[in-house]
């Protein structure tokens, strides 16, 4: 099935093989937040070419990764295979390694619905999360993030909504952030200082949820040297 060949009998060539090609690996990204239409996927990768959406959904589907199938009232959908979803523990565990050393945005960078919601999955920390429901907004993306008995559920908030409104179930805290969140989760800044900087606002609820919020959601810099967050 593979685009490209690299002639090695080995399981990380075989992985590579499948989801190596540029693009695909995003694809499974935004797939692992829920099933998604061609437009959904084209809308969420936006400088993704046609053609080569369509034809890493072929390449993904013929490797087992990827299935197209009916969902009441979406017509047909993109989803993960039970082998897709298999890579969960590796894209996380990629975000968290890409994100030592994100830096800053560069000029066009944009956070998507999927792309932040992988984030706050790859940033959660179970065993210290306290049972709480935020709602997070960065940019025009807003989620509602849930987190109950050291389970995370991530769901979007309609974007007609408000930004010091919340949504319609009121949340604990209202955090409107930009990139610099970041730097809350990284343990770089405190809550105190990332409010102090204007990092981020809580525009509704206590301060004070905040603590709790970088607890849950924290990424500890890598102790390697040459590499820093």
């Amino acid at each position: 099935m593979a685009a490209r060949s690299y002639g090695q009998y080995c399981g990380v060539t075989t992985a590579v093989e499948l989801i190596g090609e540029r693009w695909a690996l995003l694809i499974v990204r935004d797939l692992l937040v829920g099933p998604r239409r061609y437009t959904d996927l084209k809308q969420g990768l936006p400088r993704i070419p046609t053609n080569i959406l369509s034809t890493r959904l072929k390449e993904l589907q013929e490797g087992g990764v990827v299935r197209r199938v009916p969902l009441h009232n979406c017509g047909l959908v993109y989803e993960l295979t039970d082998y897709g979803r298999a890579l969960e523990p590796v894209v996380l565990a990629l975000g968290r390694w890409g994100f030592q050393t994100m830096g800053d945005p560069g000029e066009g960078d944009i956070v998507t619905p999927d792309s932040l919601t992988m984030a706050l999955r790859t940033a959660f920390q179970a065993d210290a999360a306290a049972d709480a429901e935020y709602e997070v907004h960065v940019g025009d993306v807003a989620l509602r993030a849930s987190v109950r008995d050291g389970t995370l559920s991530v769901t979007r908030v309609g974007g007609a909504q408000r930004r010091d409104e919340g949504s319609e179930a009121e949340a604990d805290a209202v955090i409107v952030a930009g990139p610099g969140i970041r730097r809350l989760i990284s343990g770089e800044l405190t809550p105190a200082e990332a409010l102090e900087q204007d990092v981020l606002a809580v525009v509704r609820g206590d301060v004070s949820v905040l603590d709790d919020f970088a607890r849950t959601f924290h990424i500890a810099p890598l102790t390697v040297q040459g590499v820093s967050s």
